[in-house]
Parts: structure tokens; C-alpha cells; sequence
């Protein structure tokens, strides 16, 4: 099943996602990341990129989405929001 979500990248931003994604001094959630969009641009659909990476279907989706909106920036994390009153 494909996603009603499609990841289209330059070609410049697959050069630099490429790396990312065969990186061995990178974070594992940064390469798992890469990946996902990588495959995600090959016309996988999210259960398939997720039971390949194995991770969940919804992670692969949250993903997608962000990096449709924010392109590479889409694979960072954001910064958490702590309640009201509750900052250190």
C-alpha cells in the first residue's frame, strides 16, 4: 500500500541524504531517518519501509510528512515543549 504522502527531493537533496543513510559514525535514528525518506522516494509505502526498517508504520509516516513540509530540516527533531511553569 503506498501513501497518499509523496517525497520529492532535488537532486541535490539526495546527494546529501545518500551519505547520511551508509553513515557508520552517525547517530542510529539519523541513519534509520535517512533511510526511511530514501526508500520513501523509491515508492515505497509506509508498512513496507517500516517492517524493512523495523520500526513502526507510524513513525515512518510522521517522517514523511515533515520532510514533505520541511524537506531535510523534516528529519531533525523538534525541540519539546515542556508545560507552563515547568521550564528548568
Amino acid at each position: 500500500m503506498t501513501s497518499p504522502v509523496t517525497v520529492d527531493l532535488s537532486e541535490q537533496e539526495r546527494r546529501e541524504l545518500h551519505p547520511r543513510a551508509t553513515s557508520y559514525t552517525l547517530p542510529y535514528l539519523r541513519v534509520t531517518r535517512a533511510w526511511m525518506i530514501l526508500l520513501a522516494t523509491q515508492g515505497f509505502g509506509n508498512h513496507a519501509i517500516a517492517s524493512r526498517l523495523d520500526t513502526r508504520r507510524e513513525v515512518v509516516s510522521l517522517r514523511r510528512k515533515r520532510v514533505c513540509e520541511r524537506h531535510l530540516a523534516g528529519l531533525e527533531e523538534r525541540p519539546s515543549r515542556s508545560p507552563a511553569g515547568l521550564s528548568p
